[in-house]
């Protein structure tokens, strides 16, 4: 009988509260009992209506939140109550997050910024620049600016550059928040394509994503979060 694999991402019994201490320390509960798998080469898009926990979910995979109870596996290695340097090595080697919102440090050049993940890993400079010239060019981002910091760009094209970033490094699992949000029609098919590959490779990845039919092109599954969140949940 064939084994089965082990997930490159495993939820299990995540619950989140969050405390609100300008209002007298009330305590509101916004996740409880969050459990999913990821499959390498598999995609899982999550969906529910707004608040319904999504990002905090997301959040929670990547470290960003802290969760208060249950646990978050990503590629054997525990997320939660782990220590911030073993969290870093995970962001680093193994975990991509392509968000809504580019930070980066002022004035440093945008193929730089596109190629930091792969010079973080040790990565020969120019193996790794060569990297950011070919996801800039596919994303459509003017070799006129490539010298320039991201910063001065306008928010779509920071939304590229943070995409190009995202995609630098081949990440064995990826969080993608809303990737093909207010793209043109030539930059989405790239994104869905930069993702079909992505899971062509094996990576798995967790999704958000608003554009239905972006999420019935990339997503093997849907899982509704809304079913997590008590006073939500069915």
């Amino acid at each position: 009988m064939q084994r089965k694999a082990t997930p490159m991402i495993e939820i299990e019994n995540l619950g989140k509260s969050f405390t609100l201490h300008n209002q007298g320390g009330a305590t509101i509960r916004v996740m409880d009992g969050a459990s999913l798998s990821v499959a390498a080469g598999e995609c899982v898009a999550l969906t529910g209506q707004s608040g319904a926990g999504k990002s905090t979910l997301m959040r929670m995979v990547y470290g960003n939140y802290l969760a208060d109870a249950g646990s978050v596996r990503v590629g054997g290695v525990e997320l939660v109550g782990a220590e911030p340097r073993d969290v870093l090595a995970l962001r680093r080697e193994t975990l991509g997050y392509v968000s809504q919102f580019l930070r980066v440090v002022p004035r440093v050049p945008t193929r730089e910024v596109v190629a930091e993940p792969l010079l973080a890993l040790g990565t020969p400079r120019d193996t790794a620049l060569v990297r950011a010239r070919e996801l800039l060019t596919r994303l459509r981002i003017p070799e006129a600016l490539w010298g320039l910091s991201p910063t001065t760009f306008s928010g779509g094209e920071q939304q590229r550059v943070n995409i190009a970033r995202g995609f630098a490094h081949t990440y064995p699992a990826l969080l993608l928040d809303e990737p093909t949000a207010s793209l043109d029609a030539a930059n989405r098919e790239t994104v869905l394509s930069l993702i079909d590959e992505a899971k062509a490779r094996g990576a798995a990845i967790i999704g958000i994503f608003h554009d239905e039919a972006a999420r019935t092109r990339v997503a093997d599954r849907e899982i509704d979060v809304a079913r997590f969140t008590p006073g939500l949940a069915a």
